[in-house]
This record gives structure tokens, C-alpha cells and sequence, in this order.
């Protein structure tokens, strides 16, 4: 019997180990798909998964909003816990740090002197709004020392240091206040992708896989992580144009809303000062 040439043989024995490599190969892909053990999100087009993602806010009864937002008015470094009865939480904005707490419709900002002592014009606690005192409009309101705290002014700063102050509602920083405490009102808001849908890449949120809805060829539309595991809920919104990145978590999550006790409120005396600033 005449023998094989060598090469011949190499190239008998390559052809079944191509294919079991071939076929290793293809049960791999099999193994590694990426939405293997999720929600089936991912599996969808950019614009069901978007509407997948908007239903589970809506239907959410409370959530932790952390991030900043960029707005005409100012820079806004978020912490709140909202939910429809009203939220908790804190508000930073370039100059200063302050409370919210909201019940209802009862609205109460808690700060510290420092916030205090920058607001505008004198205030008296447990004034009027419209005494002389208060009023804010002496002679001197529209001098550069008006700018600068008086010693009546350092004297209720220390008075108001870390006690809750009851927004009026018809003061006009209620509607703007009440704004950070708003859940649908900000949800609403923020979850808005603007431009022509597409998916992005997968990743991980708060230890959670996630895929990105992106609006706009490069994201200028903003661009929405949804949840691959679970509820469909949006984790991180970053908005378009350096508008600012927010995360979502403690999705229907309760927390408690009590009003303060009655000997930690007083009576800021007048207009509160604004918070854009």
C-alpha cells in the first residue's frame, strides 16, 4: 500500500479539528449572550426600551434622586427622596447648601447661618412679612453695605442655624423650592430624550447591568441607562449640551414624612432669599 504524503495527512487531520473549533466556537457565541438572564430589555428597539423604562417611573411610588442639574438659573448639586406626598432631602447650589422637607403642601427649608447671613435685607423670626422691619425695603437696601450682613442680620442668621423655616405659599420661592420636591414634576423633567433614538453600549449602574437609550447621533439628546435586571427602571439620565448627570435608586423604597416638631420651626420674617445664586 503506498503511503500517504505527509502533507495530505496534516491536511485530513486539520479539517475535523476545524470544525470542532468552528463549532466550539459558535456554542460559545450561544453562551455569551448578553441577554442571557436579564429582562429581555435589551432585546428591544431603542424606542420600546425607552417607553419600557418611562412606564416604571411612572408606576413608581418613591425614589432617590442624586446628580446635578444645569439650568439657566444656576448649578444644582441634588439629594432628595421623593415621592407623592412630598420629600425629603438637600439642595447645594454654588454658594450654599440647604434642606427640603415637604409634607403635603407644607414646605420647610432648614439651613445654616452661612445661608442666613447672605440673604437679602434684615429679618426678624417670628416677624411679619410686612413690618418695616422686614419688609426689605429701607433706604439703604440698594447700597453696596446692603450686600453685607448686619449685626441684626448675624444675630437671626445664629437664631435660624438649623432650624426648620415654613416657606409661606405665597412667597414667591415656594413654587421654585417646591420644584426640587416634585417627583413627577422632575422625573418628567429629566427622563426626556430629545432627537432620533438609538442603543448605546451595556454597562453597569449601581452594581446593576444597564443599557444606554441614546437621543441625537452623539448623545446630544441625552442619553438614559435602563435597568437589564428587574423592573425596566431608568438608573442615570445625563442630560444633553453638559445639562448635567443625575442617578436614580431606592426605586419604591419608602421613607417616613413627618413634619418637625413645632419648637425647631420659626418665622423667617420676610421674603426667603432666592436660590440661584
Amino acid at each position: 500500500m503506498t503511503a500517504l504524503p505527509p502533507v495530505r495527512r496534516i491536511r485530513r487531520v486539520a479539517l475535523p479539528v476545524a470544525l470542532c473549533v468552528g463549532l466550539a466556537a459558535a456554542l460559545s457565541a450561544c453562551a455569551e449572550d448578553p441577554d442571557e438572564g436579564t429582562n429581555g430589555v435589551g432585546r428591544l428597539p431603542a424606542n420600546e426600551i425607552e417607553k419600557k423604562a418611562r412606564a416604571a417611573a411612572d408606576g413608581a411610588v418613591s425614589v432617590r434622586l442624586t446628580g446635578n442639574l444645569v439650568s439657566k438659573s444656576g448649578t444644582y448639586r441634588l439629594n432628595m427622596r421623593l415621592k407623592a406626598q412630598g420629600a425629603t432631602g438637600s439642595v447645594t447650589t454654588r454658594k450654599s447648601t440647604f434642606e427640603l422637607l415637604r409634607v403635603g403642601d407644607a414646605l420647610f427649608l432648614k439651613a445654616g447661618a452661612a445661608f442666613w447671613r447672605h440673604a437679602e435685607g434684615s429679618a426678624k423670626p417670628g416677624g411679619s412679612s410686612g413690618s418695616s422691619e422686614s419688609s426689605g425695603t429701607s433706604e439703604s437696601s440698594g447700597s453696596p453695605e446692603s450686600s453685607k450682613p448686619s449685626e441684626p442680620d448675624i444675630d437671626v442668621a445664629e437664631k435660624l442655624d438649623g432650624k426648620y423655616v415654613k416657606v409661606p405659599q405665597d412667597d414667591p420661592s415656594y413654587k421654585q423650592l417646591r420644584g426640587f420636591t416634585e417627583m413627577n414634576v422632575l422625573l418628567k423633567g429629566l427622563l426626556e430624550l430629545h432627537g432620533e433614538v438609538r442603543k448605546g453600549d451595556r454597562d453597569k449602574v449601581g452594581g446593576v447591568r444597564t443599557i444606554e437609550v441614546v437621543g441625537g447621533q452623539h448623545g446630544e439628546g441625552g442619553t438614559l441607562d435602563v435597568a437589564l435586571e428587574g423592573t425596566p427602571f431608568p438608573l442615570q439620565f445625563a442630560r444633553g449640551g453638559g445639562g448635567g448627570v443625575v442617578a436614580l435608586s431606592d426605586w419604591n423604597k419608602d421613607f417616613p414624612l413627618v413634619e418637625p416638631e413645632k419648637e425647631d420651626i420659626l418665622d423667617y420674617g420676610r421674603q426667603l432669599p432666592r436660590t440661584n445664586d
